[in-house]
């Protein structure tokens, strides 16, 4: 198994950064197998969906409705509503894995790669890629 580590910067607001082109790259050049995008961060996750078209403010949007930014956590360190962010990976899990074949990621038209970040108190993550060949 081959691995890369990307190293990001979020900012300090919620963002939904698209990874698409970074995944590629990685995947470009290689045989069949599988990318696997893994973010170790308690308060990330990766999805797949639409960007560009408003998904991705969508996605935040309903994630702030589902997950409100108060003081209802117990997970209460950080900026208001800092729990939520702890919560989040069980919504939008801190992983994705995307077949390759012939070193192109065989993603749907509309489909990219994103990190999703609602922890506006860390500003830079890490997001790991592994590429698993065929046998």
């Amino acid at each position: 198994m081959d691995s890369e580590l990307l190293h990001v910067h979020t900012g300090r607001t919620e963002r939904v950064l698209d990874l698409t082109r970074e995944v590629a790259r990685f995947a470009s050049g290689r045989c069949d197998g599988l990318v696997h995008v893994f973010v170790p961060h308690a308060t990330a996750g990766i999805a797949i969906l639409e960007t560009g078209a408003g998904s991705d403010d969508d996605l935040l949007a309903a994630l702030a409705d589902l997950l409100p930014a108060d003081d209802r956590w117990e997970h209460a360190h950080g900026s208001r509503g800092h729990g939520r962010s702890h919560v989040m990976p069980a919504l939008v899990p801190p992983y994705a894995t995307v077949p390759v074949v012939d070193g192109r990621l065989l993603l749907g038209t509309w489909q990219s790669i994103c990190l999703v970040d609602l922890n506006v108190d860390n500003p830079d993550r890490d997001v790991r890629l592994s590429f698993l060949a065929s046998a």
